[in-house]
């Protein structure tokens, strides 16, 4: 069976193997505008070559006198004569093709058309298959002077290490950025598997920790409950301490466990179609019975009509549990406004307070798991910092939003934004 991180090595070495191919096709294409380009310069450089040699000149002079093995105008031997010509025209010809932008090593023949060879390069003049040559037919004062047809061929050993040369800014970039781009990727990859094998282990950790918690807190929860008909009045609200405390830590534990159960995919929602105003009010009501025994100043306004959407409610609702009980435990004389309504095919819940605020440089951070925004370097309020980070999680699995708005010593406002599926 295919595995994710299986799937993902395989597209990568897809991705490497075609990056490799389009480079490969980017150097053909290269190398064959460079041997476009060669040709047009070589091409004027026999053009200027013949014009030159085809006239009467010093150069064509002394040629001509080696050629006919002439030294009686000079005053050097015969020998001398045809080592001078061969240097003359061999630097005659590289000062040609750097002219025309040629800078590689060549050689070259000065023969007949019936096959006597005149003159050859100080380099051997290679004529393999592999080896390009372009043959000179001279014109002018040469072929006049012999009565023959002369040919100057010149051959270049391996044209294709030259054009690879001329393509080096285009070749070695390439491969260095193709190169930074595995290495980036291995690294990223390697991170997210190791990072997830460190999430995995950490969530076993506390899966076994927090089931291995769940059996001291039921069982202290019963004892208190039983404690509590034989103890004395006056003894009464500790046993009721005990237990209201061993009530909110197995709440703790279970949000934990809830948690981890969805990360590990282990937990699915399930979800369907419900009218989510009757399950809101019956909130609010019992949120303002709370707010009355306490100095909370709690006001709710829900838009008349139904409110379908497609949700898991037993989350949804913690959700907006959640959201009130912070509200509630980040301001210090609590007002609370809790609105809904719909528009434009979605469902708008806001609560907002009077709390201490959020600055802005925490705001993007307090959906984060185990992130807490602190006042000072003390933690106001007790807590794991899970609350804003499961309100999240459970927003993003209902394919909602969720927004913040907040001002420091002003207060806090969250707004839920989830599709309606039907407009009421």
């Amino acid at each position: 069976m295919l595995t994710k991180r299986n799937l993902f090595v395989f597209v990568f070495v897809i991705a490497v193997i075609g990056l490799l191919v389009v480079q490969y096709q980017y150097l053909r294409v290269g190398l064959g505008l460079a041997k476009v380009q060669f040709s047009d310069k070589i091409d004027k450089a026999r053009e200027n070559i013949n014009s030159e040699l085809s006239e009467v000149n010093s150069l064509t002079y002394t040629l001509g006198n080696a050629i006919r093995k002439d030294t009686s105008e000079v005053k050097i031997g015969l020998d001398s004569l045809e080592k001078a010509s061969q240097y003359y025209l061999n630097d005659y010809i590289s000062y040609q093709l750097n002219v025309s932008g040629i800078d590689t090593p060549f050689s070259y023949t000065l023969y007949s058309r019936d096959s006597i060879t005149y003159l050859n390069s100080v380099r051997p003049h290679l004529t393999a298959k592999d080896n390009l040559t372009y043959p000179i037919q001279i014109e002018g004062y040469l072929p006049e002077l012999l009565q023959k047809e002369i040919i100057l061929e010149i051959g270049f050993e391996d044209l294709n290490k030259y054009f690879l040369g001329q393509l080096r800014g285009l070749i070695i970039p390439g491969l260095l950025f193709l190169l930074m781009i595995i290495f980036v990727v291995i690294w990223v990859l390697r991170s997210f598997y190791l990072q997830r094998s460190i999430n995995t282990t950490t969530n076993e950790f506390i899966n076994n920790l927090t089931h291995e918690l769940k059996t001291p807190v039921f069982s202290i929860g019963l004892a208190s409950k039983i404690l509590k008909e034989d103890v004395p009045d006056n003894k009464k609200e500790v046993v009721e301490l005990i237990r209201t405390e061993s009530d909110r830590l197995k709440k703790h534990i279970d949000k934990v466990l809830e948690l981890a159960s969805m990360e590990s995919g282990k937990k699915l929602l399930q979800f369907q179609e419900i009218d989510f105003n009757p399950d809101l009010k019956r909130i609010c009501e019992g949120f303002a019975l709370l707010a009355k025994h306490e100095t909370i100043e709690f006001d709710y306004e829900l838009e008349e009509g139904p409110y379908y959407i497609r949700a898991e409610k037993f989350h949804l609702e913690n959700v907006i549990g959640n959201l009130l009980e912070n509200a509630r435990k980040y301001s210090d004389q609590p007002i609370i406004k809790l609105k809904a309504h719909t528009r434009r095919g979605r469902l708008l819940i806001s609560i907002s307070d009077n709390g201490q605020g959020i600055a802005k440089e925490d705001i993007k951070k307090i959906f984060s798991k185990y992130y807490r925004v602190k006042n000072g370097d003390v933690h106001k309020v007790k807590g794991y910092g899970l609350g804003l980070y499961y309100v999240q999680k459970i927003i993003k699995m209902h394919r909602g939003k969720i927004s913040v708005e907040s001002e420091l010593g002003k207060g806090t406002k969250f707004i839920l934004s989830l599709k309606l599926t039907k407009n009421g």
